[in-house]
């Protein structure tokens, strides 16, 4: 049975939108939603459609699931605040991503945390390296029993909060910590979902505030240039030193808060002037 995990802090008329990643649960929000709560922000943060249940009310949906709820959670909270920051943890910063893509007059400004479009972290085995290969091999019809379980230090480097999260998501509390292992064709629609939002990529022009770990054991910073060499709006990039993939909980939370309010908070003051649509011009070849 899926449990209701997410949940909403009412603050001022800036909102933020927190989006878990994959197989995970809004409770890996809940420093950063508190955080900015404190801070001022009315903040929701969301559950994604099939995620706090079993493998198999995941197994249900796939990324067109997931993105509808995003769709859906947003327009609740848009029609709440009078700037509506999106921030998205791992597949979650894909989310976002994608929701700006494709409604610029919504999405006031992006937080990505530990964006991933490839697991290729240190911890990555190279037959996890390989998953992106899992449309193709899920969508021939095998693997679909298959999964990648989840290994140490599991995207944490604070041991005391590690060791706590551990115990509640080997225990099978998937609404605390989320499923231990990721199935196959649930990462299939996840590299489906990658291959969507990088080919919009260009099409974004809204300011962006990256963090990510320079040791995220899940995430490798190739994830960060793809974001920076891809969009076409402002980008501010904050390296944390001292943290691995779940930045959200991890040893440097209160800088992902700290450095999330400034830059939401500026964008908010700031009358950015988003870039023109570039114009098409016509060219002779001889």
């Amino acid at each position: 049975m899926i449990k209701r995990s997410d949940f909403q802090l009412p603050g001022g008329r800036s909102g933020v939108l927190l989006i878990h990643g994959l197989t995970g649960t809004p409770t890996e929000m809940r420093f950063v939603a508190k955080g900015l709560n404190r801070n001022g922000f009315t903040v929701h943060a969301m559950q994604l459609a099939g995620h706090c249940g079993s493998e198999e009310d995941l197994l249900k949906t796939g990324w067109h699931d997931w993105y509808r709820s995003v769709c859906e959670a947003a327009d609740r909270l848009r029609g709440e605040v009078d700037q509506m920051f999106v921030a998205g943890l791992s597949m979650g910063a894909l989310l976002a991503l994608k929701l700006a893509a494709d409604r610029p007059d919504q999405v006031d400004g992006l937080g990505l945390y530990g964006t991933t479009f490839f697991y290729d972290g240190w911890t990555i085995p190279w037959i996890g390296r390989l998953s992106f290969m899992l449309p193709l091999v899920c969508g021939l019809g095998f693997g679909h029993n298959q999964r990648f379980h989840e290994c140490f230090p599991y995207g944490i480097k604070d041991e005391r909060i590690r060791q706590r999260i551990a115990n509640s998501m080997l225990s099978g509390d998937s609404a605390a910590a989320g499923l231990p292992g990721n199935p196959w064709p649930s990462l299939a629609e996840f590299y489906r979902l990658s291959f969507r939002v990088r080919q919009q990529l260009r099409g974004i022009r809204t300011p962006c505030l990256v963090v990510h770990a320079v040791d995220d054991d899940v995430a490798s910073l190739k994830n960060v240039r793809m974001i920076v060499r891809g969009v076409q709006g402002p980008v501010e990039t904050v390296l944390l030193e001292n943290s691995y993939h779940m930045i959200t909980v991890d040893q440097e939370r209160d800088k992902v808060i700290d450095r999330s309010t400034r830059f939401f908070n500026h964008v908010a003051a700031t009358s950015f002037v988003r870039m023109p649509e570039p114009q098409q011009v016509a060219v002779s070849i001889d």
